[in-house]
């Protein structure tokens, strides 16, 4: 993409990891709340409360628990707010309403072994205070790496985002809180989580230290509003983690160390240079085994009629032996046309996803539309094209028939006009509105 453009267990660990669920105790209304731990390493878990509304719908929840001798990390499904130990979670736009005798949930991570207590739902005790404890273990034994078991599966994009713009965070400007104040977008992809000079220690392009107060105090600030963000390493320059880190713990731990940088759960890696892909997707294996992380893969177009090039697809072919669910976000920019192109960007996308149907010969379409994102780059591309407001249209359109799983675009700081300009990481280098990018695509909800 264009420039302008630790949970983890020791090795020879001994794991005990499986369900642990706490008894729902019901309100005089009918709902009610379970905890179940859906995976355990040896200093964290995932934890996830299922929410069941009993014979009247609810039209709203506010769940809270203490979390005593344990940080509450990252978390998907819910808004949060916390008060020392004790937390505070209410639903999204997406899942408050539930229907009488049917169910939702939310999920996040902890760093600690400690059980959530002391648990209310709408102000009613909701399970532990009370309730009753089984637990259903499974052991598996590590021997070069942290591994877990687990009974869920991956969870959606952390606030289960669909439209997700990528910001060069190492920029001062816009922000994240910016953005979102201006156009009601909160969930963002960050660019780039890159190698340093110290090799195998993220840092923001390459220089900013992951704990830089500007982009930790933004993300919380955006977090706290109800916004999520993704994790993006590669990309068009820069020593990329994937080169740097050796091994695949190595990598691992480094895409934890960002993840949790920032509470993310969502990492995409933008694939602009070769990797060792074997190496690359064992450290993603791992993180989607020990934390349910959201995976997706950011490839170069090579024609509108051919899709990806034939490494893209090689490092897919790779991820699909080893287990690893993907999302696949073919980069709608830069590669060559003819005719129309809003059309040959939507065409990209067509032949993108007949290659995904070769890798993965036992989705349906349905399932396959679900892991396939869009991402062109608005305005004037490096390369020659020009997405206009108008072809900007046509993508979200196809998003619309086809109902994939994200959309975003490079990027949110380009988001202004400069017309009449070049190539700019700044603007878009044509006539528009300020945000008119980001108030056209946010409108996708699946």
């Amino acid at each position: 993409m264009a420039r302008f453009a630790v949970f983890a267990a020791g090795a020879a660990t001994a794991l005990v990891a499986g369900l642990v669920a706490i008894a729902p105790t019901a309100s005089a209304a009918g709902e009610s709340a379970a905890f179940s731990q859906d995976s355990s390493w040896g200093s964290g878990y995932q934890g996830k409360f299922t929410i069941s509304a009993g014979s009247t719908a609810l039209t709203g929840w506010k769940l809270e628990f203490d979390l005593a001798g344990a940080s509450l990390g990252s978390y998907w499904d819910a808004t949060a707010t916390s008060s020392g130990n004790h937390h505070t979670f209410t639903n999204r736009e997406y899942n408050g309403n539930v229907g009488a005798g049917a169910s939702t949930s939310f999920g996040f991570l902890v760093s600690g072994s400690a059980l959530p207590t002391n648990c209310k739902l709408n102000g009613v005790p909701c399970g532990g205070g009370g309730g009753t404890t089984t637990t259903t273990t499974t052991t598996t034994t590590t021997t070069g790496g942290p591994t877990t078991t687990t009974g869920s599966d991956v969870p959606p994009t952390p606030g289960s985002a669909r439209v997700a713009p990528y910001v060069d965070i190492t920029m001062p400007s816009p922000s994240l809180m910016d953005v979102a104040n201006a156009t009601g977008q909160k969930h963002f992809t960050l660019a780039f989580a890159l190698g340093s000079s110290a090799g195998c220690d993220p840092a923001w392009g390459g220089t900013v230290p992951l704990n830089d107060s500007r982009i930790v105090n933004d993300t919380k600030a955006l977090k706290a509003a109800g916004g999520s963000v993704i994790v993006a390493t590669g990309g068009a320059m820069g020593p990329y983690l994937e080169h740097v880190c050796s091994t695949a713990d190595a990598l691992y731990n480094a895409y934890v160390k960002v993840l949790d940088a920032v509470g993310s759960n969502s990492i995409d890696v933008d694939v602009e240079a070769t990797i060792p892909q074997a190496v690359v997707n064992t450290a993603l294996k791992r993180l989607q085994d020990n934390r349910g992380t959201t995976v997706s893969y950011t490839m170069r177009i090579q024609g509108q009629d051919y899709g990806m090039d034939p490494y893209s697809v090689d490092v897919l072919k790779d991820a699909a032996a080893k287990g690893v669910t993907v999302l696949v976000n073919p980069m709608l920019m830069n590669f060559g046309y003819t005719g129309n192109w809003g059309d040959a960007m939507v065409n990209a996308a067509n032949a993108t996803l007949g290659q995904m149907r070769a890798i993965w010969p036992s989705k349906s379409d349905a399932q396959l539309k679900a892991l396939l994102g869009l991402t062109p780059m608005i305005g004037r591309n490096d390369t020659g094209p020009t997405t206009t407001q108008d072809d900007a249209r046509k993508v979200l359109d196809y998003a619309k028939a086809n109902h994939v799983g994200r959309v975003a675009f490079w990027s949110a700081g380009r988001d202004k006009g400069c017309p009449g300009g070049g190539v700019s990481p700044t603007c878009s280098g044509i006539s528009q509105a300020n945000w008119e990018f980001t108030n056209l695509f946010k409108t996708y909800t699946g």
